[in-house]
């Protein structure tokens, strides 16, 4: 149950930003440690260029209002920020902290998903530049510690390499997208924080009933799922007809419910990573 003095749930949404590179209206917003809004003290403008930064007091979300969605004919039920919503309750019933808190509640342009904002570690800094879990390289350069998805050829004609890192807490990310059916599992949706944890954001097109995997995160195709991951994923399986369910029946079709758990078992009876099954496996663009 939600705490109820944590103004995450209740407070007054300010809007200080907007990621100008979402297809959908996703905007950032904070609230006063009260719950109110925070006076800043500053113009509209001087705001928006505040939205990279930690923010001194309050709670820093992001908002996606299900009135600025653009509606896609192959996800005609219920809404994407309900999509993104049980995507997290999957993620939380597994016992996994990879998609942050995300609930759908009233914000300045109605209701919406609203999620805990993750800072995410700069590694193009004064220290150095070290790659990131998702990234580029010339092609065939492929670092320690990182695995090689495909080659293609960059804006600018050079060939190279899209990678991702070796990670364990990338390598469960890319088994809970098995399970979402996630379609768009972009690089630029793994974020790495200074806490150390990985977290995976942009859930809205997700748990559909027919096969649309498309990530970034091809590098274990074809390898043995993690024995501790099939633990966590026997449990959920046993536990989804129940209060879970129940839960995921606000935000997504019983006809969704059952492929999820049909996914779950199968990656079960077959604890082996997916091969592309498409044409179209990586999503685009792929960050």
């Amino acid at each position: 149950m939600s705490d109820v003095c944590d103004p995450f749930y209740a407070g007054d949404l300010e809007i200080v930003g907007r990621i100008s590179t979402a297809s959908n209206l996703t905007l950032v917003c904070e609230i006063g440690p009260d719950g109110t809004v925070r006076e800043t003290g500053r113009s509209p403008g001087a705001r928006l260029a505040r939205v990279s930064d930690a923010s001194d007091a309050g709670v820093r979300v992001v908002y996606k209002p299900v009135r600025g969605e653009r509606p896609l004919w192959d996800f005609p039920d219920g809404t994407l920020a309900g999509r993104e919503v049980a995507s997290y309750l999957v993620s939380k019933a597994l016992g996994w902290t990879v998609i942050p808190e995300t609930i759908l509640r009233e914000g300045p342009l109605g209701p919406g998903m609203v999620q805990r904002w993750i800072d995410s570690v700069d590694n193009h800094n004064e220290r150095g530049v070290r790659l990131d879990l998702v990234d580029l390289v010339p092609a065939g350069a492929v670092p320690e510690g990182f695995r090689e998805v495909l080659r293609a050829v960059d804006g600018g004609g050079a060939e190279v390499s899209l990678v991702h890192a070796d990670d364990p807490r990338l390598q469960r990310m890319a088994v809970l997208d098995v399970l979402l059916n996630n379609a768009d599992r972009k690089g630029g949706h793994a974020l790495e924080s200074p806490d150390g944890g990985v977290y995976g954001v942009d859930h809205g097109i997700c748990l559909h009933t027919e096969p649309k995997l498309r990530t970034v995160l091809w590098g274990w195709a074809g390898e043995p799922v993690d024995e501790d991951l099939l633990t966590d994923i026997g449990v959920f399986v046993k536990a989804l007809p129940g209060e879970i369910g129940d839960t995921l029946s606000e935000h997504i079709t019983d006809e969704e419910i059952r492929a999820l758990g049909k996914r779950a078992r199968r990656l079960l009876n077959d604890p082996v990573m997916p091969l592309p099954r498409s044409s179209r496996p990586i999503p685009w663009p792929a960050f």
